[in-house]
């Protein structure tokens, strides 16, 4: 056991310095991470003995991507992903599954492998996209807001592949084609009443007593992930799917962006172990003969992918800089396209080569669409003129949404932390006809302002992941209620590192603070025992002025 402690925390220390310097060269830690497996793993120094271990740590990691996944696909997006995004999503999955498989079929390999290979082909990194949109400030952006869309397309897409494969996997053996049709819809029904009961009756009285505490909630959500997880599995479908439908369950509550924020960390640090893993089992004699094939589809997906995003929303009338600038989203393959090969595997559907292949498109596509992207608007102002057969003469589509979003609604002000104070704060800046929304980690606090029509964000203020989940705009004051010094300092660095054009009032207990505070970038501190001092002063001078000047009854 020590020796296996040591091995872990040397892990660590060289996925740290590889981190680094991967973040010097502006590239995805999962890159980084694959490195570090091939490091430690047997094609180079091969000190890694606690395989067993590492697994199931990847494992859990890829249960709670996949949970995180369900948790952000809430109904009312997907009612409201429109026919761009449901269209582009469709036809660049379309368009990738056909081609590429006639593309691999012709690079020799196996019909299966090729359905396979090409499947994974069609899978962009959510993880990664989001981040690189978040950091360039254009997540909100209409072809930050489209990629977003069809890539809820994508990822709904993969757990049905995945459903789907799993559930032949279990029973391909055994029964006619007919039968295993028949039971896989009755599997899928099953899981969907189910599915309905527990979002219906069950989890909605579990929940808010859970959420009670911050430290519980996560708990409970990394519960119901695994557990389902494991159903899943043991229902014949897979620890994936199982996972995804955890999430899914909790995707329409009001604490999602909290269990998200929580989880996120989590997520990146056992995934770092599934791309150590993945890293240290591949087979270099393999992957030297799949050279050739992944420069190949390498090409395919760097190319092929942003066209037919450029070509779809070229003809449902965006303008070519958009269609451009959201192309360039799937420009690459995902974390989502290895897990979903190694599921192949252990299925015995394909072999070792097929991973091998497809983790070298996956680091050469990853490697390449992050500058693409990072350096996007330099890449256009070149191929500009080269895409003008990709945009209508009346890009009526672009000119509609840019007409509805002059008009959209946006909070005048956020308040956070509604206590007696916040509460009536935030009533009062509503009755005055200020659009006003909430932050507040007490769920009943959260629910009791919903009924008197303050939307409110269930969540914790000093945490970065789940703030960036708020309505925030340049013209939006941030106010602070929140009764903890160190919590408005954490709040404001985090609001002045991201959103550096903010304006924040905050609201101290102690006059002391106010050159901190300020220091930190507050635009307004506000005293409310001073504020209510004064009042009371100047409301006791009028009263005994006014009554000594009153004339005197006899």
């Amino acid at each position: 056991m020590p020796e296996i402690y040591a091995e872990f925390a040397l892990i660590l220390i060289i996925a740290a310095i590889a981190g680094a310097l991967g973040l010097k060269l502006k590239q995805p830690l999962i890159i980084t991470y694959i490195v570090v497996g091939i490091l430690v793993g047997p094609a180079a120094f091969g000190f890694v003995s606690a395989h067993s271990q590492i697994e199931l740590l990847a494992q859990i990691g890829i249960t709670v991507l996949l949970f995180l996944v369900g948790l952000k696909l809430d109904l009312k997006q997907v009612r409201q992903l429109g026919p761009v995004a449901l269209a582009t999503g469709l036809g660049q999955l379309t368009f990738t599954i056909i081609i590429g498989f006639a593309l691999i079929l012709l690079l020799g390999k196996p019909a299966v492998e090729a359905l396979y290979v090409a499947v994974a082909l069609t899978f962009s990194s959510t993880i990664i996209i989001i981040k690189l949109l978040s950091d360039k400030r254009e997540l909100d952006s209409l072809h930050g807001r489209i990629a977003v869309g069809f890539l809820i397309v994508q990822d709904l897409a993969v757990v049905i592949a995945m459903m789907v494969m799993s559930a032949l996997g279990m029973e391909h053996n055994t029964t006619s084609d007919a039968m295993l049709v028949g039971l896989l819809m009755l599997k899928i029904l099953t899981a969907a009443v189910c599915m309905y009961a527990l979002i219906k009756w069950v989890l909605p009285q579990v929940i808010g007593a859970m959420a009670r505490s911050q430290e519980l909630l996560l708990v409970f959500a990394m519960a119901l992930g695994t557990g389902l997880a494991a159903v899943g599995e043991w229902a014949g479908f897979s620890k994936e799917a199982g996972a995804f439908l955890a999430g899914f369950a909790l995707a329409s509550s009001g604490y999602r962006d909290a269990i998200n924020a929580r989880l996120s960390g989590i997520k990146d640090f056992l995934l770092l172990f599934f791309f150590i893993h993945l890293g240290s089992q591949l087979d270099f004699t393999i992957l030297g003969d799949e050279l050739f094939s992944s420069a190949i589809l390498s090409a395919f997906v760097l190319i092929g992918n942003p066209l037919i995003v450029l070509a779809i929303m070229g003809y449902m009338g965006y303008r070519k800089r958009t269609g451009f600038m959201a192309g360039l989203t799937v420009a690459q393959i995902s974390e989502f396209s290895i897990i979903f090969i190694a599921m192949g595997i252990s299925m015995g559907h394909v072999g070792q080569s097929a991973l091998g292949l497809t983790t070298l498109v996956g680091l050469i596509t990853i490697a390449l669409s992050t500058y693409m992207i990072l350096y996007s608007q330099k890449l256009y102002s070149v191929l500009s003129p080269l895409l003008s057969p990709f945009e209508r003469h009346n890009p009526y589509r672009e000119l509609a949404v840019e007409q509805d979003s002059d008009n959209e609604i946006r909070p005048d002000v956020i308040v956070f932390g509604l206590g007696r104070y916040g509460t009536r704060l935030a009533h009062g800046l509503k009755h005055a006809g200020l659009k006003v929304v909430g932050v507040d980690f007490d769920p009943q606090t959260a629910q009791a302002n919903r009924r008197h029509g303050i939307p409110v964000h269930y969540g914790d203020g000093a945490d970065e992941e789940f703030i960036e989940t708020l309505p925030l705009h340049p013209e939006t004051w941030v106010i602070s209620t929140l009764p903890d010094l160190e919590a408005n300092m954490n709040l404001l660095r985090i609001l002045r590192k991201h959103y550096p054009q903010e304006q924040v009032a905050i609201v101290a207990r102690d006059e002391h603070y106010r050159h901190l505070l300020e220091q930190l970038g507050a635009t307004k501190v506000f005293f409310p025992i001073n504020d209510a001092v004064d009042y009371t002063i100047e409301s006791m001078t009028q009263l005994i002025h006014a009554k000594a000047c009153a004339p005197q009854t006899q």
